[in-house]
């Protein structure tokens, strides 16, 4: 299913949204995607054609796609004349929760492992070629979503234009700040609202903190993301329920120091961007993941000044939005 939503004007050029409920080829799962893209786009480019993935815990679209100050990052791409898109994996935000997630969650295997979430990913970027008749995507990743994005890109070299990794996930050397909790691996786990801004700040020195996030920015992020899980948002207090397929891919593969992905089999252009504060994946993850690149054809590091794990929705997001279009617009 399809949907046009609306056509608005975002700081320069009218951008057309729309929204669409794809089939993930499993029964009764359907995948949440949001296109933006200026009104007056001509034919589709694959170089012009992007899709952004999330990481473990938020959907993608209420963080891509929070508008702060009157603007998102996606409205920032849309505005240069990109086509872009962002997707929910089942299990988050607008897309299918699987029957697991109405049962206690003891009651459950984990939801969404990187092996399903990879099909996830792989029927949005058929839709999306179907959709543009495009051969190629711009795939982007934030955190869990680079081992996604990565690892469909060494796995679909001609389908993939270039390859955007933010916030890479690799061999962990230091605990993961995303915990399930004592006992067995459940389905999916939950997060409050408190637990989440302690993460997200975790990182800033004390005396900069209300600078780096407003707390209406905080706040409006909250709402948005808290507000996709109905269920979670009835318990005291309020939860966000998120799949578990995440932190069992965690203790699997990048706390066990077993790659998901082959580095070396990825061939398009490859940029990886974090900001220097970033403690879910710390530099040296980049660090020790960037040399192994060694069939992209090109490839950049950054580590950008003064910005945490979730940069794009701070007061240096300026710098992310500039790097990352510096990298794909030439």
């Amino acid at each position: 299913m399809s949907t046009d939503v609306q056509t608005r004007p975002v700081s320069g050029p009218d951008i057309a949204v729309s929204e669409h409920m794809v089939p993930s080829g499993d029964p009764d799962i359907l995948l949440y995607l949001r296109n933006k893209r200026r009104a007056d786009a001509g034919p589709a480019r694959p170089d012009r054609t992007l899709l952004f993935v999330h990481g473990a815990s938020y959907p993608s679209h209420t963080s891509f796609d929070l508008a702060l100050d009157g603007r998102s990052w996606m409205d920032v791409m849309a505005a240069r004349g990109f086509d872009v898109w962002c997707l929910d994996i089942r299990g988050y935000g607008r897309s299918t929760r699987p029957a697991q997630m109405d049962r206690p969650a003891e009651e459950g295997a984990p939801i969404a492992p990187g092996e399903v979430a990879l099909r996830d990913v792989a029927a949005a970027m058929g839709f999306i070629r179907a959709a543009r008749g495009v051969e190629r995507v711009v795939a982007m990743g934030w955190s869990w979503g680079t081992a996604l994005m990565a690892r469909f890109a060494a796995e679909n070299p001609e389908r993939v234009e270039k390859l955007v990794l933010y916030a890479p996930l690799w061999i962990r050397e230091t605990p993961s700040l995303v915990q399930a909790g004592p006992g067995p691996l459940g389905a999916y786990r939950t997060i409050t609202r408190e637990s989440a801004r302690e993460r997200w700040l975790s990182g800033i020195p004390e005396e900069r903190r209300a600078d780096q996030v407003p707390a209406a920015w905080l706040q409006a992020w909250a709402d948005a993301t808290w507000g996709t899980d109905a269920v979670g948002a009835a318990q005291d207090p309020p939860v966000l329920r998120a799949p578990n397929g995440s932190v069992q891919d965690g203790q699997e593969y990048w706390s066990a120091r077993r790659p998901f992905y082959d580095p070396a089999a990825i061939r398009a252009p490859t940029l990886l961007v974090l900001g220097e504060w970033d403690r879910d994946t710390p530099p040296y993850m980049a660090q020790t993941l960037f040399p192994l690149l060694t069939a992209a054809p090109r490839k950049r590091l950054a580590i950008l000044g003064e910005g945490t794990h979730s940069m794009m929705m701070e007061r240096t997001r300026d710098e992310l939005h500039r790097v990352v279009q510096d990298f794909l617009e030439t």
